[in-house]
């Protein structure tokens, strides 16, 4: 049986890849499988420098590829937008963006501050927006297509009470998919979203580890019966960045292990 991975049944749409939110959790399975499919990459990240540039240095020694890290607030419009700009230097262009920089705090709506509230939209719609803009203006300038991808959630198609507004953002984030899909096909960009139930990641790191509190959903509600890890996530990723996937654009995959399919 031929067992290849991913990255060499795959290929990917160009090599000029930047990650927001790079650094960590999902950001981080993308990055390390563009890397490993031969891809040069920015991992954009906020407030974790040296983080940020060691796991770049671990890509490009690991893979054979150029790599380096960019600091930059995704919610700040002109922050998001030199960053795009400096990635699209440092690598020559851009070919792929990965627009998954996002925060999630587990509060309820009663109990919500205006600054919250605010911080989740700038970071999850407004940074989505002011770096897929950019990014779409750089790939139309080159005239050679691109893929923009965004993490959105399972949490855009169904709420919950502790992640109301988070939910709200990624609701948002796939409405604006959906319409830079429909602007940007005819320039060949293609723009997708990979909405991932529970994966465990940074931001639930706590509850993640607790049996407590994981052992009863997913006896609840997935059928595949584990959580979700980085590596879960790569296929998707690789795919919707692929040459293979021309004809795929406005799109969605859901990575729950089934959580969606239940009433």
């Amino acid at each position: 049986m031929n067992m290849q991975p991913p990255s060499a049944s795959l290929t990917p749409y160009g090599n000029r890849v930047l990650v927001t939110g790079g650094d960590r959790g999902i950001g981080l399975a993308a990055a390390e499988a563009y890397a490993a499919a031969g891809c040069n990459i920015v991992l954009n990240s906020f407030g974790a420098p040296d983080k940020a540039e060691a796991e770049a240095r671990r890509l490009a020694e690991a893979f054979g590829v150029s790599a380096c890290s960019l600091q930059a607030d995704v919610g700040d419009s002109l922050a998001a937008r030199a960053m795009t700009r400096g990635a699209a230097e440092f690598l020559g262009g851009l070919d792929i963006v990965v627009c998954n920089a996002g925060i999630c705090h587990f509060k309820s709506i009663l109990e919500l501050t205006d600054e919250e509230w605010l911080r989740h939209l700038n970071t999850n719609l407004s940074g989505t927006f002011y770096v897929a803009q950019e990014a779409a203006k750089i790939m139309i300038a080159q005239g050679s297509g691109g893929r923009i991808i965004f993490t959105t959630s399972v949490g855009a198609f169904r709420s919950n009470g502790t992640q109301t507004h988070y939910c709200a953002t990624k609701g948002g984030q796939n409405l604006l998919m959906q319409g830079m899909a429909l602007e940007l096909g005819p320039y060949g960009i293609t723009v997708n979203a990979v909405a991932p139930g529970w994966i465990h990641t940074d931001i639930n790191d706590a509850s993640s580890r607790d049996p407590a509190i994981f052992e009863p959903w997913l006896r609840a509600h997935c059928p595949v019966g584990r959580l979700g890890v980085g590596d879960d996530v790569k296929g998707a990723y690789l795919f919707l960045a692929s040459r293979q996937a021309a004809y795929v654009n406005a799109s969605t995959i859901t990575i729950d292990g089934g959580w969606m399919a239940q009433l």
